[in-house]
């Protein structure tokens, strides 16, 4: 597995370097925004390490910019206690943070844990509900043969609620489901998404309903939207 961490601190790349290594990683360093974002979009690496503070550009101009044609991992680092930074990272597409300090272990566990996310994730089959098709390899999204454009976070939303089709799915649910922890902050911002995705989606018929008070629940025929 081939890491690259994009992180000005030279110091604690040599560490991270050396005990990931150790780790079973193959791992390189870029030490400024605008020449990590070049390693970044060379490919091949299975996962990427971004600090948020950088010379250059900045690690939010950076995944913004990476998602616009990537879909590798990203685990962010931010500074502790910057809510709004974990954020706005996971808003862009990251798929996880951890704040500094950090002991090397829970990075490493953090890494691992994103890698056999993604590795599941492709592993799992189309999903086709209600003229809506989701392929979790590709990540792409059509409805009717049309091809949808969604955020990474809308998309990790979408494939939650099409698993758990006829079922409603909570806030929190969703929230640990994705990203593995307890709910935050970040978890208001939900009901912006599936707004974002029903505009999308939505454009003849009801696909997503709410369950006020409780969460969403993936409509499998537009009948369903009208009951209840």
């Amino acid at each position: 597995m081939r890491l690259l961490i994009i992180d000005d601190d030279v110091e604690l790349c040599g560490l991270l370097k050396e005990f990931l290594q150790r780790e079973g990683f193959a791992v390189e360093c870029a030490h400024e925004g605008l020449s990590g974002l070049e390693h970044a979009k060379q490919g091949g690496y299975d996962l990427i390490i971004l600090d948020v503070m950088l010379p250059g550009l900045d690690g939010f101009e950076i995944l913004k910019r990476l998602r616009a044609e990537s879909r590798v991992p990203v685990l962010m680092l931010t500074a502790r206690g910057q809510d709004v930074d974990r954020i706005v990272g996971l808003e862009l597409g990251a798929d996880d943070y951890l704040p500094k300090p950090f002991n090397p272990r829970e990075l490493s566990a953090r890494v691992k844990a994103v890698l056999r996310r993604t590795e599941a994730k492709a592993n799992r089959g189309r999903l086709e509900v209600n003229g809506v098709v989701l392929d979790p390899g590709s990540r792409h999204v059509t409805l009717d043969g049309k091809a949808i454009e969604v955020t990474t976070l809308e998309f990790d939303i979408l494939e939650q609620l099409m698993r758990n089709a006829g079922h409603v799915v909570s806030r929190d649910g969703l929230m640990e489901s994705l990203y593995n922890r307890k709910s935050t902050p970040f978890d208001r911002s939900i009901d912006m998404h599936v707004s974002h995705l029903r505009r999308k989606l939505e454009g003849g018929r009801p696909v997503i309903k709410t369950i006020r008070g409780v969460g969403y629940q993936f409509c499998q025929t537009p009948e369903d939207a009208l009951a209840g």
